[in-house]
């Protein structure tokens, strides 16, 4: 009878402990880019996998209503943090806009110019007097004319389309000869899942500067760096997990969501995307990011230039 008391009244030490704990967690609200897919593979996996609670943090997962105000919640100390681009990132900090970089989450490029691979256009020089189609105006003239001029193409030797986010589609009946805004894991697989084969031009094959494609971002002026280096462990402990056991990582990933994300495209797109993850999300390479702001200046993408070292701070 001793015995089960003590053990019992250990029972309730250890119950009332990890109460306690648990009410000590960290809260942070992450928000989306987009709606949940393979992109934001690191942050599920995290959430499902345990790694945040590990680390005494308790991430709220959101997704935006509108793509375009995440980062702009986190300026405005809305919520905590938000996926956002490295080019986004850095037109809103020369906008002036108090952000900051505090982690990667995919570390290259996924924008491609891709078309159709039927013989018709094998090389960018092709593309002149062609018809290419844009789902966001606003930048094309800077990536679009960068990559055609080292053809010898000029900008003006084509005609740009805005088609909206039916980029796919419009390659795919000729609506237009080539797309800008596909992703080399998205719309490369949506096509071949349609019956079609497409060909990318990759930008940083291409005269743009390399860049990442997905970041976290958090307010500049109000961050709490403890609890963003905890943030950066769980989503580097997820990546690994990741690149260790693909397999095992996408039966994690869509059990956060069974009904909407285990399908075809998605699964193409998780085995295309595994690579791309950063294997060390606090890791930055200050000049990589002056680089890609000096493009973005010159081509007046942004009307001042930001230094790494004041919005990418090391964590």
């Amino acid at each position: 009878m001793k015995k089960v008391l003590i053990k019992g009244a250990m029972t309730l030490i250890l119950s009332s402990y990890s109460m306690i704990v648990s009410a000590e967690d960290k809260t942070i609200t992450l928000m989306l880019d987009w709606f949940v897919n393979p992109n934001h593979g690191p942050v599920v996996v995290a959430q499902q996998k345990g790694y945040f609670k590990e680390e005494g943090l308790n991430i709220t997962i959101q997704e935006p209503a509108d793509p375009s105000m995440p980062a702009k919640l986190v300026a405005a100390n809305n919520i905590d943090l938000a996926i956002s681009y490295q080019t986004s990132l850095t037109i809103d900090v020369a906008a002036g806009l108090p952000l900051i970089r505090s982690a990667t989450l995919i570390a290259t490029p996924l924008n491609t110019l891709m078309v159709l691979d039927n013989g018709k256009i094998n090389s960018l020089a092709d593309l002149k007097g062609k018809k290419i189609g844009i789902a966001i105006a606003g930048n094309e003239e800077a990536t679009i004319g960068t990559m055609l001029k080292t053809e010898n193409v000029n900008f003006s030797d084509v005609n740009i389309i805005n088609v909206g986010w039916a980029l796919s589609s419009s390659l795919a009946s000729g609506k237009v000869d080539a797309i800008w805004g596909g992703l080399r894991n998205f719309e490369t697989n949506q096509l071949a899942l349609e019956g079609y084969k497409a060909k990318s031009f990759f930008p940083e094959e291409h005269g743009v500067p390399s860049y990442d494609e997905l970041v976290f971002v958090a307010n500049a002026k109000t961050y709490d760096a403890d609890a963003l280096k905890k943030f950066n462990h769980a989503i580097e402990k997820a990546t690994q997990f990741i690149v260790n056991h693909p397999e095992e990582s996408w039966r994690t990933f869509i059990s956060y969501a069974p009904d909407t994300l285990n399908n075809e495209l998605n699964k193409r797109a998780w085995n295309d995307t595994l690579t791309r993850f950063a294997l060390r999300p606090s890791a930055v390479d200050l000049q990589r990011y002056d680089r890609f702001s000096d493009f973005m200046y010159r081509h007046q993408m942004i009307k001042t230039q930001p230094k790494a070292q004041d919005f990418v701070p090391v964590l």
